[in-house]
């Protein structure tokens, strides 16, 4: 595996999160600004458009060589995991897609490569399929962390799995890989996988149709009934053709609502703020 990149990404300016819920107030940034470091001793700070950006791949899909990487209007690589504002404005945050749905290739962001390209996940040198299609579009948010040193007392004590948190966006379009998204949260899964904690946020992304329905956990019941426990099933079987225990659910297996789900969102985003400030020790983690 890559060692982490000795450049660093400055981090974005803290946020405001939940004020009126009695969440602690984070100082305001531009929703659609970035600042970002490439080479020690020289910072370039620029105001990413995140409309502008686009995924650009290299090599062949299905390949071991295989990567999307994320590009700027003038073709400049950027990192979907540090570089992309995890706050889109208006209550609303960015997603990258890694997996449309209705696909079963294991793509994830490679937080060990020089600007954690998307590639697709190997095992013993070999590329990694899921048993079945995934249902929903599936990806992360930019900018958080799963802390694998800290503990949560609400999740059984379970630590972070150390990658950024994953999402999965319910509407009807099937996106396509590398995609960047305005969602809103709507609820929050707490994966247990092999004794990691592995949040699943569940999301919708603002152009589907049904976004003005959907503003909780309950709505999303009601509107796209059977869905949530589709989503936990799904992510509790998937490993269980290859002859893997099911992964287990915390929060008593069920669904937390989305104030619970943007806590979540909050503490991990503050954990990757750490992570880039070197507060806590990268290891293997690129943070370029």
């Amino acid at each position: 595996m890559a060692t982490a990149a000795t450049a660093s990404a400055t981090a974005a300016t803290r946020f405001t999160l939940l004020a009126g819920a009695g969440l602690r107030s984070r100082a305001s940034r531009l929703p659609t600004a970035v600042r970002f470091q490439r080479q020690r001793g020289l910072t370039t700070t620029a105001l990413l458009k995140t409309a502008d950006l686009r995924p650009k791949e290299q090599g062949q899909p299905e390949t071991l060589d295989y990567r999307v990487f994320l590009v700027d209007g003038g073709g400049r690589k950027l990192s979907p995991w540090h570089d992309v504002p995890l706050r889109a404005g208006d209550g609303a945050f960015h997603f990258i897609v890694e997996i449309p749905k209705e696909s079963s290739a294991k793509m994830e962001v490679a937080t060990d490569e020089a600007f954690t390209p998307i590639k697709q996940d190997t095992k013993k040198g070999n590329l990694r399929y899921y048993p079945y299609n995934i249902n929903w579009n599936y990806g992360l948010f930019p900018q958080t962390w799963e802390d694998p040193t800290t503990a949560n007392s609400d999740v059984e004590g379970a630590f972070g799995d150390n990658d950024p948190v994953d999402v999965v966006e319910i509407g009807e379009r099937r996106a396509n890989i590398g995609d960047v998204l305005k969602v809103k949260p709507l609820a929050a899964l707490a994966m247990i996988d092999e004794g990691e904690l592995d949040w699943k946020i569940v999301a919708i992304s603002l152009d589907d149709p049904k976004a003005s329905l959907v503003n909780d956990v309950d709505d999303v019941e009601k509107h796209f009934p059977g869905t949530l426990t589709a989503i936990r099933d799904w992510f509790r079987d998937y490993k269980i053709p290859d002859g893997k225990p099911a992964n287990r659910f915390g929060l008593g297996n069920k669904p937390t609502s989305k104030e619970y789900a943007l806590k979540v969102i909050e503490e991990t985003n503050e954990s990757w703020e750490k992570l880039v400030k070197r507060n806590i020790p990268a290891g293997e983690l690129s943070l370029a």
